[in-house]
């Protein structure tokens, strides 16, 4: 693999991972603690299905 692509692969994955990580945190901001839950069960869902696994 050329290493262009490379960087292209490891620069999706980190905006992927930074783009996790901002909709959680705005997600959780103000959340009732009982809703929490599902919505960390949601985003791992999410993350599971871009990644390819089930």
């Amino acid at each position: 693999m050329d290493i262009r692509w490379a960087a292209v692969l490891l620069a999706g994955v980190a905006i992927l991972a930074i783009a996790a990580v901002t909709i959680t945190g705005l997600a959780l901001k103000d959340t009732a603690s009982q809703d929490r839950a599902g919505i960390l069960r949601a985003v791992a869902e999410l993350v599971r299905e871009l990644r390819g696994r089930q």
